[in-house]
């Protein structure tokens, strides 16, 4: 409906001319036709027909880049806006964030690994004039300009750093992009790599290596666990030696922790000051 208003005084043209062609006869007929409606009306329905082509309206998220005889006099809007019919025309070009998806990109990265990358990019225009007169289909250029940037930074990534430092990649990504779209009026909000497919090969020996990593760490942890714990025994016995009433004391309790227990245990208690005896007189025949 919007496309056949904005048609109507170009058809109107076209019926006179036709009419001017055909000698004039149309003009009889229409003149009869005329006679019924007085020329207020019909000054009235011509104004209408007029401001409906003239009259545009544009919402909030758009721009109308205004063409008046091919030249571009700048964007209006948003809002109600007012054009000259047959003179201008509008492009409209939405402000709006859009979300470009990446197609899956082939890539042999630094370390000649071949993985299969694809991305999102986010990008809105905030030149609707440049966006128009500047390239042709600044969606597609986006899109191509996108995939290549891909392929070559992700190509000069080793596969550890393209795995493990996705940001630094990303930012990087964005900041290229953006430097080569700036002069279309397009702006590059974020760009995020989605998906890194690996051979079944290198993800098997990746997984392999996981394993043995993870497996140093667990002997390296019961190594250092096993050390502090004959640290805290040697700590013990020397302060046990120092101290021989202690000994004593452990001794006791421990005749009282199985004494709790219901087995079949028998504890014959041995004197401490035997064990000491008879270790002085070893002491001296050793010694004679």
């Amino acid at each position: 409906m919007r496309g056949l208003i904005e048609a109507l005084p170009f058809l109107i043209f076209v019926a006179v001319f036709l009419a001017f062609l055909t000698g004039g006869n149309i003009f009889k007929y229409l003149g009869g036709i005329g006679m019924v409606f007085s020329p207020i009306i019909v000054l009235v329905i011509l104004g209408i027909i007029f401001l409906l082509a003239a009259i545009k309206i544009i919402p909030e998220y758009e721009r109308a880049v205004v063409f008046r005889l091919g030249r571009v006099i700048g964007s209006k809007g948003p809002g109600l806006i007012v054009i000259i019919p047959l003179i201008d025309r509008i492009v409209r070009v939405s402000l709006r964030t859009i979300t470009l998806d990446v197609p899956t990109q082939d890539i042999i990265t630094k370390d000649n690994v071949s993985v299969q990358v694809d991305a999102v990019v986010y990008f809105r225009v905030v030149d609707p004039v440049k966006a128009i007169v500047e390239v042709e289909d600044y969606l597609y250029a986006t899109s191509q300009i996108a995939q290549t940037t891909l392929r070559s930074v992700c190509g000069e990534a080793e596969l550890d750093e393209l795995l493990s430092k996705r940001e630094k990649i990303n930012l990087k990504l964005q900041e290229i992009i953006d430097r080569q779209t700036d002069p279309w009026g397009v702006k590059v909000v974020a760009v995020e790599l989605k998906k890194i497919d690996l051979p079944d090969d290198l993800r098997k020996a990746i997984a392999r290596q996981a394993e043995a990593e993870r497996e140093r760490r667990a002997k390296i942890i019961s190594a250092e666990a096993e050390y502090q714990a004959a640290q805290k025994l040697l700590e013990a016995a020397r302060i046990l030696a120092s101290e021989p009433i202690a000994i004593q004391l452990r001794y006791l309790e421990t005749l009282h922790t199985i004494g709790l227990q219901n087995a079949k245990t028998v504890i014959f208690p041995f004197p401490f000051e035997f064990l000491e005896l008879m270790g002085k007189r070893g002491g001296q025949q050793s010694k004679q």
